[in-house]
């Protein structure tokens, strides 16, 4: 396997950005509403943004200054005039007025009327919330930390979520909001970004409890299986004790696993073993996996 190794240093700005943002995604997207002191209203979106505590809800987001001239974003120099912001989540029916609000339009200009978004009175702070975001907090600003005095240097804003809003069509029965039925979109390298559709989602079955045995407690046949995916170790992995010697004989006794046993060569009968557990791990039957892989080897 060969790596390239690189200094940041010896980078420019603008490349160690793109690699940056390449690498470092999916990102959620903070849709940031903020106000000034003359009550002009701002709107723009950030993708260096994430929920960093829950009791306080906390969120932290980062308006960089410009790569090009040093400028702070309007969004910034807001929130040091009038500390509030209102933190809308971004889902697939507005990402293309989401995009359009991000053009660099002159100081007052109102991203709300540029990008045909509608503004909602928040209850708690001064800037308004975005009417058609499935999600929107109103946070009050804790601190500001400049991380830098250059082009790209990010200012991170920590936000306190003092109200919530929620549109209900995305509640389930018991009033929950199930990340499926959101249709969140996320930002990644370039002019790319990703669509968090039902077929891109995905669940890794895990202890809730429990501590799983490890990877490095498989039999080593296991371990070093030339069929056997990193993830599928990790499933393994997750399983919270080795089967008995009374379940790995009960495996034999599965209509698949006797037609394995009539397979004369001994390495053929191993491959064929590890394809099904392969099989049967991705069904969610990590013990009977197991099980079959001992029985294997």
């Amino acid at each position: 396997m060969s790596i390239k190794t690189i200094d940041p240093k010896d980078l420019s700005q603008r490349e160690c950005y793109h690699i940056l943002s390449a690498a470092v995604a999916p990102r959620p997207i903070c849709f940031a509403s903020t106000i000034n002191k003359a009550g002009e209203v701002n709107l723009s979106p950030y993708s260096f943004f994430n929920v960093f505590s829950s009791n306080p809800p906390i969120m932290v987001f980062s308006p960089n200054r410009s790569g090009r001239n040093n400028s702070t974003k309007n969004t910034h120099d807001n929130i040091l005039e009038v500390p509030e912001v209102c933190i809308n989540i971004v889902n697939h029916a507005m990402v293309e007025q989401m995009s359009l609000s991000s053009t660099a339009y002159a100081k007052g200009i109102n991203e709300f009327v540029k990008s045909g978004l509608t503004p909602v009175p928040s209850d708690k702070i001064q800037p308004p919330r975005v009417g058609e975001a499935p999600v929107a907090f109103e946070c009050k600003v804790n601190q500001v930390i400049a991380l830098g005095n250059g082009p790209g240097a990010g200012n991170l804003v920590i936000a306190e979520v003092v109200q919530i809003h929620i549109q209900e069509q995305y509640l389930d029965a018991q009033d929950k909001l199930p990340t499926e039925t959101l249709d969140l979109v996320a930002r990644m390298g370039g002019n790319y970004y990703c669509r968090a559709i039902p077929e891109a989602l995905f669940e890794i079955p895990k202890p809730n409890q429990d501590i799983g045995i490890g990877v490095d407690q498989l039999p080593a046949a296991v371990r070093n299986s030339t069929i056997l995916t990193g993830n599928n170790l990790g499933r393994l992995g997750n399983l919270t004790e080795l089967p008995s010697e009374e379940a790995v004989a009960a495996i034999a006794r599965h209509k698949e696993v006797q037609k394995l046993a009539t397979i004369a060569s001994q390495e053929e009968r191993r491959q064929g073993a590890h394809q099904l557990a392969q099989i049967w791990l991705e069904s969610g039957q990590m013990e009977e996996a197991l099980c079959l892989l001992i029985w294997a080897n």
